[in-house]
């Protein structure tokens, strides 16, 4: 199952904008694994990340990467206090996934009847016509 990390972050006063536009640029940073993330904003100067990745070994691999990326904003982020530093991170397995709820039909939704489908035959006799058929020129 998928594994996630959460860093939470408080930037200094007057720091939110170039905190922001330090991760806009990040959009095409890769690391094995990583399926994608989400920086929020949770006050005025309060921030989490959150990473999605294919197993939790793969965050372990990048942590060394995350670090040097973290080095780039320090300068921009306040201390949390309670001996935490600049960042709040964890990180682990997912344990349960939560499906969204499904969309209720409507009446007439409910009431219509499907679509005919064509047999696989007769798709499978169209897919070969457009493969046959000369290709088009472009004027």
């Amino acid at each position: 199952m998928a594994a996630f990390n959460i860093v939470r972050f408080r930037v200094k006063p007057g720091q939110a904008e170039d905190f922001i536009d330090f991760h806009r640029k990040l959009k095409n940073q890769s690391f094995k694994g990583f399926g994608g993330g989400w920086l929020i904003r949770t006050g005025d100067d309060t921030f989490c990340m959150v990473g999605q990745w294919r197993t939790f070994q793969n965050i372990v691999n990048a942590r060394p990467e995350m670090i040097k990326m973290l080095d780039q904003t320090r300068a921009m982020l306040e201390d949390l206090g309670s001996g935490l530093g600049v960042t709040d991170p964890v990180s682990g397995s997912a344990v349960v996934k939560l499906g969204a709820p499904a969309k209720k039909r409507s009446a007439a939704t409910r009431k219509a009847k499907p679509a005919e489908k064509r047999p696989a035959a007769a798709r499978k006799a169209k897919a070969a016509k457009r493969r046959a058929a000369p290709a088009r020129k472009r004027a």
